[in-house]
Protein backbone atom coordinates (compact mmCIF):
# COMPACT_ATOMS: atom_id res chain seq x y z
CA UNK A 1 0.00 0.00 0.00
CA UNK A 2 1.34 3.38 -0.88
CA UNK A 3 1.85 5.65 2.26
CA UNK A 4 3.01 8.73 0.12
CA UNK A 5 -0.26 9.91 -1.86
CA UNK A 6 0.61 13.59 -2.41
CA UNK A 7 2.88 12.68 -5.66
CA UNK A 8 2.10 10.23 -8.05
CA UNK A 9 5.18 8.79 -9.92
CA UNK A 10 4.83 8.63 -13.56
CA UNK A 11 6.87 6.76 -15.28
CA UNK A 12 7.61 5.80 -18.72
CA UNK A 13 10.29 2.70 -19.67
CA UNK A 14 12.13 2.69 -23.47
CA UNK A 15 13.97 -0.79 -23.64
CA UNK A 16 15.70 -2.73 -26.42
CA UNK A 17 13.34 -3.51 -29.29
CA UNK A 18 13.61 -5.02 -33.05
CA UNK A 19 11.46 -4.72 -35.81
CA UNK A 20 10.98 -8.95 -35.48
CA UNK A 21 11.99 -11.28 -32.82
CA UNK A 22 14.60 -10.62 -30.17
CA UNK A 23 17.95 -11.90 -31.61
CA UNK A 24 18.80 -15.31 -30.04
CA UNK A 25 20.10 -15.29 -26.57
CA UNK A 26 18.85 -11.70 -26.31
CA UNK A 27 15.85 -9.82 -24.00
CA UNK A 28 14.50 -6.49 -23.61
CA UNK A 29 16.64 -4.67 -21.06
CA UNK A 30 15.33 -1.24 -19.73
CA UNK A 31 17.46 2.18 -21.85
CA UNK A 32 15.59 4.46 -20.64
CA UNK A 33 13.72 5.44 -17.58
CA UNK A 34 11.40 8.57 -18.04
CA UNK A 35 10.04 9.65 -14.99
CA UNK A 36 8.32 12.69 -13.12
CA UNK A 37 5.89 13.70 -10.33
CA UNK A 38 2.45 14.88 -10.52
CA UNK A 39 1.32 16.80 -7.46
CA UNK A 40 -1.76 15.55 -6.69
CA UNK A 41 -3.53 18.57 -5.10
CA UNK A 42 -1.94 20.90 -7.32
CA UNK A 43 -1.39 19.29 -11.00
CA UNK A 44 1.93 20.56 -11.09
CA UNK A 45 4.14 17.79 -12.71
CA UNK A 46 7.65 18.47 -11.90
CA UNK A 47 11.21 16.76 -11.34
CA UNK A 48 11.21 15.41 -14.83
CA UNK A 49 14.14 13.10 -15.66
CA UNK A 50 15.53 10.76 -18.15
CA UNK A 51 17.91 8.03 -16.53
CA UNK A 52 19.92 6.23 -19.27
CA UNK A 53 20.60 2.58 -18.34
CA UNK A 54 23.03 0.28 -19.71
CA UNK A 55 21.53 -2.39 -21.54
CA UNK A 56 22.65 -5.89 -20.24
CA UNK A 57 21.25 -8.73 -22.16
CA UNK A 58 20.93 -7.67 -25.13
CA UNK A 59 22.41 -4.88 -27.63
CA UNK A 60 21.02 -1.33 -29.02
CA UNK A 61 19.12 -2.17 -32.69
CA UNK A 62 19.46 0.78 -35.49
CA UNK A 63 14.97 0.29 -35.73
CA UNK A 64 15.31 0.98 -31.29
CA UNK A 65 16.93 3.90 -31.89
CA UNK A 66 15.07 4.71 -35.09
CA UNK A 67 11.80 4.57 -32.54
CA UNK A 68 13.58 6.71 -29.57
CA UNK A 69 16.23 8.50 -31.18
CA UNK A 70 18.55 7.21 -28.18
CA UNK A 71 21.79 6.10 -29.52
CA UNK A 72 25.14 3.77 -28.80
CA UNK A 73 26.78 6.85 -28.42
CA UNK A 74 24.11 8.67 -25.96
CA UNK A 75 24.52 5.27 -23.88
CA UNK A 76 28.01 4.99 -23.56
CA UNK A 77 28.46 8.53 -22.56
CA UNK A 78 25.38 9.07 -20.19
CA UNK A 79 23.93 5.38 -19.24
CA UNK A 80 24.64 3.57 -15.44
CA UNK A 81 23.74 -0.22 -14.74
CA UNK A 82 19.98 -1.09 -14.04
CA UNK A 83 21.06 -1.71 -10.60
CA UNK A 84 22.43 2.02 -9.66
CA UNK A 85 19.00 3.11 -11.75
CA UNK A 86 17.15 1.34 -9.32
CA UNK A 87 18.49 2.80 -6.69
CA UNK A 88 17.73 6.08 -7.44
CA UNK A 89 14.32 5.36 -7.57
CA UNK A 90 14.24 4.42 -4.05
CA UNK A 91 16.23 6.73 -2.65
CA UNK A 92 15.57 9.86 -4.53
CA UNK A 93 11.99 9.01 -5.54
CA UNK A 94 10.50 7.36 -2.58
CA UNK A 95 9.12 4.58 -5.41
CA UNK A 96 8.68 1.52 -3.06
CA UNK A 97 6.60 3.71 -0.51
CA UNK A 98 4.63 6.01 -3.55
CA UNK A 99 1.97 5.35 -5.64
CA UNK A 100 3.26 4.91 -9.30
CA UNK A 101 1.28 5.46 -12.70
CA UNK A 102 2.61 4.27 -16.21
CA UNK A 103 0.60 3.60 -19.56
CA UNK A 104 -0.31 0.32 -19.81
CA UNK A 105 0.89 -2.86 -18.09
CA UNK A 106 4.20 -2.66 -20.04
CA UNK A 107 6.62 -0.69 -17.47
CA UNK A 108 4.99 -2.76 -14.36
CA UNK A 109 5.44 -6.18 -16.57
CA UNK A 110 9.41 -5.08 -17.77
CA UNK A 111 10.03 -4.00 -14.10
CA UNK A 112 9.30 -7.16 -12.95
CA UNK A 113 10.99 -9.83 -15.45
CA UNK A 114 14.41 -7.57 -15.59
CA UNK A 115 14.29 -7.38 -11.83
CA UNK A 116 13.50 -11.11 -11.79
CA UNK A 117 16.38 -12.10 -14.50
CA UNK A 118 19.07 -9.83 -13.15
CA UNK A 119 18.42 -11.36 -9.06
CA UNK A 120 17.50 -7.47 -7.77
CA UNK A 121 14.55 -6.27 -6.15
CA UNK A 122 11.91 -4.13 -8.02
CA UNK A 123 12.11 -0.93 -6.92
CA UNK A 124 8.43 0.02 -7.69
CA UNK A 125 5.99 -0.56 -4.70
CA UNK A 126 2.55 -2.43 -5.13
CA UNK A 127 0.31 0.77 -5.90
CA UNK A 128 0.30 0.61 -9.72
CA UNK A 129 -2.48 2.62 -11.45
CA UNK A 130 -2.55 1.81 -14.94
CA UNK A 131 -3.34 5.19 -17.21
CA UNK A 132 -4.61 3.49 -20.06
CA UNK A 133 -7.17 1.19 -18.73
CA UNK A 134 -8.26 4.09 -16.38
CA UNK A 135 -8.40 6.37 -19.36
CA UNK A 136 -10.88 4.00 -21.86
CA UNK A 137 -13.09 3.61 -18.69
CA UNK A 138 -13.08 7.33 -17.31
CA UNK A 139 -13.94 8.37 -21.22
CA UNK A 140 -16.45 5.44 -21.31
CA UNK A 141 -14.67 4.13 -24.61
CA UNK A 142 -14.98 0.25 -25.97
CA UNK A 143 -11.51 -0.22 -26.70
CA UNK A 144 -8.13 1.24 -24.79
CA UNK A 145 -6.06 4.51 -26.32
CA UNK A 146 -2.70 4.50 -27.33
CA UNK A 147 -0.99 7.43 -25.64
CA UNK A 148 -1.37 9.94 -28.38
CA UNK A 149 -4.83 8.80 -28.66
CA UNK A 150 -5.88 9.80 -25.94
CA UNK A 151 -3.64 12.99 -25.86
CA UNK A 152 -5.58 13.76 -28.78
CA UNK A 153 -9.12 12.81 -27.78
CA UNK A 154 -8.15 15.16 -24.94
CA UNK A 155 -7.26 17.80 -27.49
CA UNK A 156 -3.80 18.08 -25.66
CA UNK A 157 -0.48 18.04 -28.03
CA UNK A 158 1.90 15.90 -27.60
CA UNK A 159 5.30 17.47 -26.44
CA UNK A 160 8.85 16.29 -26.96
CA UNK A 161 9.86 13.09 -28.52
CA UNK A 162 7.29 9.42 -28.70
CA UNK A 163 9.10 7.13 -27.33
CA UNK A 164 11.66 8.94 -25.39
CA UNK A 165 10.57 7.91 -22.23
CA UNK A 166 11.08 11.28 -19.93
CA UNK A 167 8.79 13.06 -22.54
CA UNK A 168 6.01 10.31 -22.95
CA UNK A 169 6.11 10.98 -19.05
CA UNK A 170 5.10 13.99 -19.12
CA UNK A 171 2.35 13.38 -21.57
CA UNK A 172 1.07 10.22 -19.12
CA UNK A 173 1.45 12.97 -16.02
CA UNK A 174 -1.25 15.08 -18.06
CA UNK A 175 -3.67 12.94 -19.31
CA UNK A 176 -3.61 11.39 -15.57
CA UNK A 177 -4.58 14.84 -14.43
CA UNK A 178 -7.45 15.55 -16.68
CA UNK A 179 -8.63 12.05 -15.02
CA UNK A 180 -7.84 13.03 -11.39
CA UNK A 181 -9.45 16.03 -12.23
CA UNK A 182 -12.74 15.13 -13.76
Amino acid sequence: MAKQLDKILIIDLEATCWEDKAPVGMESDIIEIGLCLLDVQSGEISDSRAILVIPERSELSEFCTSLTTITQQLLDEQAISFKEACNILKKEYQSQSRAWASFGAYDYKQFQRQCNSLGIGNPMGPSHINVKTLFALKRKLTHEQGMAGALALLEIPLEGTHHRGVDDAKNIAKILKWILNE
